[in-house]
């Protein structure tokens, strides 16, 4: 019996979970690290931490599971995507990571779009908007802003390959996390005329030149990384790509008709096509970016579990239980208020990084358990405009497939299948980005051939809940209501600007 171990790099942690070849979880372990906000929706943080927490968190899971490290035959990451790391020749960041959820960007974000450059028919058909989260938007303003670090950089690229880069001593790059959010596309490549066009050329020289696929072995550990793991040289490190999109394979989402929906910090929809759709408010689709032959249609949320962790941050430790428990007898709607949950921006299907969040209808009656309905049922909303958008692309969702933090919650759960009206599935592992990592492992190891035949083996059924026909009216109302909160705080955003100059 071989072990996998696959390794989830987010935003709050990085979790090690070591598995099985039947998809049983047998040891897992965290390791948190600090984000630093600043204004601006700026957010960074120190990739020393990801590279010592991941030697804790693999530890901490053999441990658990009892299983001797030569037993372990190889592991996979999946990390935050866009989270852009300059690195220096020996591969040391010259700067904190601009994470992901980093707006900064937002101006260069225009620029891209404004070239009109055929790459972009990535970002809702070529109409954009694009996101100020994506990688050359990001690069563009460390190039303007911080030149010195841009000139010195030896590498740009992203948390993972940073990762694999210090566990192998390759410099290499996901071809998942390219397809996605470099405007790689396949059979074309890295976009050389949108570089050229932004006075760009340089990245391209920065960019890892091997661009692997999932599933593509990328070599043994080094002594050093095997060390600091606890594992051996003989481990394997085979490329996983984007925590979300590594957990459509841990949902086993592969065919047209289901869509993963993969919860955390921020959540991220995604649908399966036999051939390319390119649809304005959505993103994609991407070729080969996780399954050789299909293509990837995206939808996001940028704040979602982030926004619940704001409030009990604010609530000073609200107990997450009992505001379940109080939450769940709310009436829909939670007496009155209506929520935004544009914290960070909007990622689809308005990709405005300008938008946040808000809460209105506030009474002195109102508290933390109101609030936190409020929060869920705007979130879910936010996720019914965009099964609505691929509907309308030709797409048919007859299935949701849900991981990640929220599928503890039942009250998330059928909020979120009451507000799309259609059924979500939960495997039994929900923590689909580990298990999705373990399963490249496992391909990669030789143990399956295919990443079809690895999920048949290793991901397992689990609960299913069915939407609430009774409750699909009121929803219905309160998303046209939410719909216009945006375009109401939209107008009024503009015409604050114009009235400040």
């Amino acid at each position: 019996m071989g072990y996998v171990i696959g390794i989830d790099g987010g935003t709050e942690s990085l979790r090690a979970r070591l598995f099985d070849l039947e998809g049983r979880s047998l040891g897992t372990h965290a390791v948190p690290y600090e984000t630093r906000f600043a204004p601006g929706a700026r957010a960074e943080q120190d990739p020393r931490a990801w590279w010592e927490a991941l030697g804790s968190a693999v530890r901490g899971a053999l441990a658990e599971a009892g299983v001797a490290k030569e037993a372990v035959d190889a592991l996979a990451l999946d990390t935050t995507c866009c989270t852009v790391v300059a690195l220096d020749a020996a591969g040391e960041p010259l700067r904190p990571a601009i994470l992901w959820m980093d707006m900064r960007a937002a101006r260069e974000a225009e620029e891209v779009l404004a070239t009109q450059d055929p790459a972009l028919i990535l970002n809702g058909a070529g109409a954009g908007p694009v996101s100020a989260e994506w990688m050359i938007p990001k690069a563009l303003w460390l190039a303007r802003h911080e030149p010195e670090i841009f000139a010195r950089a030896s590498t740009i690229a992203e948390y993972q390959d940073y990762l694999n880069l210090h566990l192998t001593g390759r410099r290499v790059a996901s071809l998942n996390n390219a397809a996605v959010r470099w405007h790689y596309r396949s059979g074309i490549g890295i976009p050389q005329t949108l570089l050229a066009a932004l006075g760009l050329e340089a990245l391209a020289e920065k960019w890892p030149a091997e661009f692997l696929a999932p599933g593509t072995v990328i070599g043994p550990l080094t002594p050093h990384a095997a060390a600091h793991l606890g594992l051996t040289p003989r481990t394997l490190v085979v490329q996983g790509g984007a925590d979300a999109f590594i957990g459509m394979i841990g949902l086993g989402v592969r065919r047209p008709g289901e869509l993963a929906l993969i919860t955390g910090s921020s959540h991220l929809q995604f649908g399966v096509s036999p051939a390319p759709i390119h649809v304005r408010g959505l993103w994609g689709t991407y070729a080969d970016a996780v399954y050789p032959g299909r293509h990837i249609l995206e939808g996001g949320q940028t704040s979602t579990g982030s926004i619940i962790a704001w409030l009990r941050r604010l609530g000073g430790g609200l107990d997450l239980e009992r505001l379940n428990q109080e939450a769940a007898r709310l009436p829909i709607g939670a007496e009155g208020l209506l929520a935004l949950d544009h914290f960070q921006g909007n990622r689809t299907p308005y990709t405005d990084a300008r938008a946040r969040g808000t809460v209105i209808g506030l009474s002195l009656h109102h508290g933390p358990a109101h609030l936190f309905r409020a929060f869920i049922e705007a979130i879910s909303l936010g996720t019914r405009l965009i099964i609505d958008r691929m509907r309308e692309a030709g797409l048919v969702i007859e299935e949701i497939v849900a991981g990640g933090g929220a599928t503890r919650s039942p009250l998330w759960l059928q909020i979120h299948a009451d507000a799309a009206g259609v059924p979500i599935r939960v495997p039994d592992i929900a923590e689909a980005p580990a298990l999705g990592s373990a399963i490249l492992a496992a391909v990669g190891a030789g143990h399956f051939p295919s990443i079809d035949a690895a999920i048949d083996a290793m991901v397992r059924p689990g609960q299913r809940i069915e939407p609430i026909a009774e409750h699909r009216a009121e929803y219905d109302a309160l998303l046209e209501r939410y719909t216009r909160l945006y375009e109401t705080l939209r107008r009024f955003r503009e015409e604050s600007a114009q009235g400040s100059r």
